[in-house]
């Protein structure tokens, strides 16, 4: 329970009523938890979608729901995101790109990476089959969180400072193990087979995200972890999408 505390004050902003002690390697331990916070934020939106769907139309129900998964985990990867993108377009060395993603200001193609993710996530919520759609809502924020275990453990530290820095000491095979049974039993339950083929490219997606970062970086960052859960957001809609929609 304490470990799922420090989990959750780390990836949200939600306010806890405890408090508990977080020490050296406690962020690396608790990865195994992500998934299970990221369950808990799938959770929130279905019940906001629960309450939302006999009051407003579709679009904009959807639209409120991408609003306050990023309101709620305080836009942290979403900065990731516009941070790697801002690195990407100045096409410079190892030390330029870490300069510019520890830059606090966005960038023009940061600002652009920014609108197209939140775009790709809002039109792929649309257009999922309604009868599909709660379950998405479950699973797809468990599936992102489990891709940030997935870029942490066995990864090099790009910087020694930063957040990246303080989850790669901690975090082991154990935790990934763990987070991973997780993802997976709920991906089957919720979405069975097509669950199951989602958590799939999801992995190698994020396992060709962690590639590129150790040939480019040297290793991974807290921007490059957050970026992949970004992506992981957006394809995991997207391709839940292919699947479903043919069934819809």
């Amino acid at each position: 329970m304490r470990l799922f505390i420090i989990a959750f004050q780390f990836l949200t902003i939600v306010p806890l009523p405890v408090s508990v002690r977080c020490e050296e390697k406690d962020l690396g331990r608790s990865m195994a938890l992500f998934p299970l916070v990221g369950l808990a934020l799938g959770a929130l939106l279905a019940g906001v979608d629960f309450l939302l769907t006999p009051l407003l139309p579709r679009s904009v129900a959807d639209l409120l729901l991408v609003a306050i998964l990023s309101v709620v985990t305080g836009a942290l990867h979403l900065d990731g995101l516009s941070d790697v993108c801002d690195g990407l377009a100045a096409r410079g060395s190892r030390e330029r790109f870490l300069e510019i993603m520890k830059d606090s200001r966005v960038g023009a193609v940061g600002a652009v990476g920014l609108v197209l993710g939140l775009m790709l996530k809002y039109q792929a919520l649309l257009a999922l089959p309604v009868e599909y759609k709660r379950e998405a809502l479950l699973f797809f924020p468990m599936a992102a969180r489990f891709a940030q275990v997935q870029m942490t453990v066995g990864s090099q530290r790009a910087r020694k400072d930063g957040l990246g820095h303080a989850f790669v000491g901690g975090a082991g095979t154990l935790q990934l193990v763990l987070a991973g049974v997780c993802t997976v039993a709920v991906a089957g339950g919720l979405l069975h087979l097509s669950g199951l083929i989602t958590l799939l490219f999801l992995f190698l997606l994020t396992w060709g995200v962690k590639g590129w970062a150790h040939r480019k970086l040297g290793g991974v960052t807290g921007d490059v972890i957050g970026c992949a859960s970004e992506l992981n957001e957006i394809f995991c809609l997207i391709f839940l999408l292919a699947l479903l929609g043919k069934l819809g």
